[in-house]
């Protein structure tokens, strides 16, 4: 493929990558919002019975509730700080990947969307918004929201493409 051709395809695949993550942050602060307006905090309304609730929750901690019960004045600095880190480093990823696979890059632009998202709730409100509650019987998985959702999404789609790749 002629070089010119190649830097093309990257430079539309790189807008591409970006509009994915930017429709990710979109979409997760626009529900965020909706639920705040909608939902009082710790009300449950049944979606799907037995199954699947929306809950309003606020998560002053890490993914899967980490960190969330400690007082520890620093929590919010280090998850802030942790989240730039990873925002700065999948950016540098994208940004100098001469030629990214179509996989490996919409998994990126999923990650870097929903981590965008919830860092910006946790710049502005020292917590992020969780509301997604699944359960079976007295089983709750911890409740979380579409940023974490893109998140998970986006590293399960990586490491399948890294396995299948190598």
């Amino acid at each position: 493929m002629p070089e010119l051709l190649i830097v093309r395809i990257h430079r539309y695949s790189r807008f591409l990558y970006g509009g994915i993550a930017l429709l990710v942050f979109i979409f997760d602060q626009w529900t965020k919002e909706m639920v705040e307006r909608a939902i009082p905090l710790h009300a449950v309304v049944p979606v799907i019975p037995h199954f699947f609730n929306l809950t309003r929750t606020r998560n002053p901690g890490a993914a899967f509730g980490l960190l969330s019960d400690s007082p520890a004045p620093w929590k919010t600095a280090l998850l802030v700080s942790v989240s730039v880190a990873l925002l700065v480093a999948v950016i540098g990823v994208v940004w100098k990947s001469r030629l990214l696979h179509w996989e490996a890059g919409v998994a990126l632009a999923l990650i870097l969307g929903g981590a965008a998202s919830n860092l910006l709730d946790r710049v502005r409100y020292g917590q992020v918004t969780d509301f997604m509650d699944f359960y079976f019987r007295d089983y709750h998985w911890f409740t979380f929201n579409l940023a974490d959702s893109a998140i998970v999404a986006g590293t399960c789609l990586l490491v399948f493409y890294l396995l299948a790749s190598g």
